[in-house]
């Protein structure tokens, strides 16, 4: 739901929590090539915006399976990145083979469980996101707009 009206109003919010969180990326699984890719795959909602009681902002990830074979991909053409260095070579080619079969649910070996702890890791990543967005809204005094303005939508 990229085109809400609420989610422009949090464009500015965004790129100041960005800068906030590169931190806790950087203590990550993730480099930030495949933060940003995970980024790509995550929308937005708000989950009931017509109670302030229970208003919340949260991670729809349900797109994050899709990209996860590439993930393992920025991995390995980076080499060295998070103690991956002997992945190169004759296994790139096998390791896009991998990649397109687990994406297909045909992969062998540990590349499925590989996937779902990337997947679950991603998941989480990306609704503490999601919550220090609304902490950073909160404490400029912009969830309250921003809140009915997406209850307004519904």
């Amino acid at each position: 739901m990229s085109d809400n009206p609420w989610t422009d109003r949090i464009v500015g919010a965004r790129m100041a929590v960005d800068q906030e969180f590169t931190t806790r990326i950087a203590d990550s699984r993730f480099s930030n090539q495949q933060w940003s890719l995970i980024m790509t795959a995550t929308e937005f909602e708000l989950d009931h915006p017509d109670d302030p009681d229970r208003a919340r902002i949260v991670a729809n990830t349900e797109k994050i399976g899709q990209i996860i074979p590439e993930l393992d991909n920025i991995q390995t053409g980076m080499g060295a990145v998070g103690g991956q260095g002997g992945r190169q070579g004759g296994s790139s080619s096998g390791g896009l083979i991998d990649s397109i079969k687990g994406a297909l649910g045909m992969g062998g070996g540990g590349s499925g469980s590989s996937h779902d702890e990337k997947r679950q890791a991603a998941e989480r990543l990306t609704q503490e996101y999601a919550d220090e967005l609304q902490a950073h809204l909160e404490s400029n005094g912009r969830w309250e707009s921003v809140r009915q303005a997406a209850a307004a939508e519904e």
